[in-house]
């Protein structure tokens, strides 16, 4: 069990394959298995940030992406956004969001700041 940095793609697909059964069945931590495969899993990730970084999302996909997880209506975000029109003036892009309007979404449906403001 040898680590050592991931530099390359190789490097990142052996680490992939080196871990890849201990997701599966993973390991005990406090072992050498488990210190290794938590090790790993670190050094992947940070291989991942670098070089596969994840756009947040926009603000209105995140909206979407909320409402159809919690099968909410446009009445729904009326508390948080205003009148329906509104609503629907967010939702279509005719209207930004404002900073009491991502406070509120944020707080009543757990939408992550971070989607709401963009980037």
């Amino acid at each position: 069990m040898q680590i050592k940095p991931i530099r390359t793609e190789q490097d990142y697909a052996a680490a992939l394959r080196a871990v890849s059964p201990g997701f599966d069945n993973e390991p005990e931590m406090n072992t050498p298995e488990g210190d290794y495969f938590e090790v790993m899993c670190l050094l992947i990730a940070e291989y991942e940030k670098k070089h596969y970084p994840i756009e947040a999302p926009d603000p209105i996909e995140a909206i979407k992406f909320r409402m159809e997880q919690q099968g909410l209506s446009v009445r729904d975000l009326e508390p948080a956004i205003g009148k329906a029109n509104r609503v629907y003036e967010v939702l279509n892009g005719k209207r930004n969001l404002t900073l009491p309007m991502i406070r509120r979404l944020h707080r009543q449906f757990g939408i992550p700041l971070e989607s709401l403001v963009g980037a």
